[in-house]
């Protein structure tokens, strides 16, 4: 049995936390807030553009100048018109998402999980069909249906300390082969001929591996595991993973790198070191707060004009390395999703930011939301990746990742909130469409949620089960809204 130390001993070492912050060179001092409206609206069209002084926010509060002021109410004034013209006609249009109810969506969502735990393996901790990083996800999805449906939270907390416990040992060497427009994960030795594995990185002792994104991924699942049971060694397995991380923020074009190897400057691993030094930020003890606020600020900061949000309001892939311009990837559905997280969490720290920060936070989480489903939306409103029917070993797990963020952002800032109210019936549609068109008759679920059902794995079931657990939470708080939106220990 693992010991829990008390809240007091996590992060004895911020100081030198805060010497590592300060060492990496594409980490500018000062803080830039400007942003522009990204969004490319269905009639019309629109550019907007505002800075805002390039001197940094204050951490603590004080009595704002009239130029703060100004600019805060110059970007209310952009964002009331666009709600009104674009969101709100559509959120007041939008029937009722489904006459099921919560009730009926919680035994569906059991029945599915069950299903997926025929692939669990108790002597690795891992789930077989499926690769380390999408274990990460597994177990973030299971913990939030767990955080929603209390029944289910004592198996869960089998399950983390299980998975804790073993599957450091079973990482092994992992190789992952990317383009702008695919991407394969493949584990010794089932790698391809003529491809070698990057060397082993601490393996049987932590979660980390060579790969950044895949750090990340588990630092959100421990993150989510301290949430559902308040045991501090997850939280401290997160900081543990966050401090590897920070090794890896001097990419060429700034930010973090994708791995070790410093190959590529993509979305997603910076994207999740946004999103774990906010769910840390709102987490810690109040003394080592502001070190996790200072790097949402300073990495947000770069992310949002480093290139990755193209003239369409999505996020690409990446970055292209010559150029340090926008690689005009793939636009995937988990790359969506990360960012609104990442931002709900980020927007949820009150006490470090100035009301014009936070400000920012949702208009972004609001505008790449409805540019996501611009994009990703069939004609039914069911959400597809550009890969589908074929998406290798990696592209199962992404759309249930978006779906979780959606819920996320939805909880966060109430569902019944122009853009939220349309995911909110997104979420439904999606579940009921999965439940009805792409099943089989042992509840396995598959990868494309327009029907007809292909085989399943472990990562098309949870990816599924992503947009399942989300419909519990749309249906069981449709009128709620909270701070902490990942932490519904805070539910009455």
């Amino acid at each position: 049995m693992s010991s829990y130390a008390p809240l007091d001993e996590l992060h004895p070492c911020a100081k030198s936390n805060e010497a590592a912050m300060e060492k990496s060179a594409s980490v500018r001092e000062g803080y830039i807030y400007e942003r522009q409206a990204l969004s490319r609206p269905p009639r019309g069209g629109f550019s907007v553009e505002l800075q805002i002084a390039p001197d940094a926010l204050p951490l603590s509060s004080k009595r704002y100048s009239p130029r703060e002021l100004l600019l805060l109410l110059s970007m209310m004034l952009i964002s009331t018109p666009l709600f009104l013209l674009y969101w709100l006609p559509s959120s007041l249009s939008t029937p009722a998402p489904t006459n099921l109810t919560n009730q009926d969506w919680i035994p569906k969502t059991q029945a599915a999980v069950d299903t997926l735990q025929k692939w669990y393996n108790e002597d690795t901790g891992l789930w077989e069909t499926t690769n380390w990083w999408n274990a990460a996800n597994i177990l973030t999805m299971l913990g939030n249906f767990a955080l929603l449906n209390p029944a289910f939270k004592p198996q869960f907390e089998r399950i983390a300390q299980t998975t804790h416990t073993k599957a450091p040992g079973f990482k092994g060497q992992i190789l992952k082969v990317r383009t702008p427009t695919s991407m394969d994960t493949y584990t010794y030795p089932n790698i391809p001929p003529g491809l070698q594995a990057p060397p082993l990185v601490n393996n049987n002792y932590d979660f980390l591996n060579w790969y950044y994104d895949d750090e990340g991924w588990w630092a959100l699942a421990w993150l989510k595991a301290y949430d559902v049971t308040n045991q501090t060694i997850y939280l401290k397995e997160a900081i543990t993973i966050f401090d590897d991380m920070i090794n890896g923020y001097n990419a060429t074009c700034g930010g973090i790198w994708w791995n070790k190897g410093h190959e590529a400057n993509v979305a997603i691993s910076n994207e999740l070191f946004l999103a774990v030094a906010a769910q840390l930020a709102n987490r810690v003890e109040a003394w080592s707060r502001k070190f996790y606020v200072n790097w949402v600020r300073r990495h947000w900061a770069w992310f949002r004009t480093a290139g990755f949000i193209n003239e369409e309001g999505n996020v690409n892939d990446g970055l292209d390395l010559a150029t340090c311009k926008n690689n005009n990837g793939t636009v995937w559905s988990y790359n969506q999703g990360v960012i609104l997280g990442a931002l709900t969490e980020a927007y949820a720290i009150d006490e470090y930011l100035a009301p014009a920060s936070r400000f920012v936070y949702k208009f972004y989480v609001e505008l790449i939301s409805y540019n996501a489903f611009q994009k990703l939306q069939d004609d039914d409103g069911i959400i597809h990746d550009a890969c589908e029917p074929n998406c290798g070993n990696d592209g199962p797990q992404f759309k249930g990742i978006f779906m979780r963020n959606l819920q996320a952002a939805g909880r966060s800032f109430g569902w019944d909130y122009g853009t939220f109210a349309e995911s909110r019936a997104a979420i439904v549609k999606n579940a009921a469409s999965i439940w009805a068109k792409d099943r089989n008759e042992d509840d396995k679920l598959g990868l494309v949620w327009s029907g007809p059902y292909m085989e399943a794995s472990a990562a098309t079931q949870s990816s599924a089960l992503d947009a399942l657990v989300a419909a519990i939470d749309a249906e069981l708080h449709a009128h709620q809204s909270y701070a902490v939106t990942s932490d519904t220990r805070f539910l009455s």
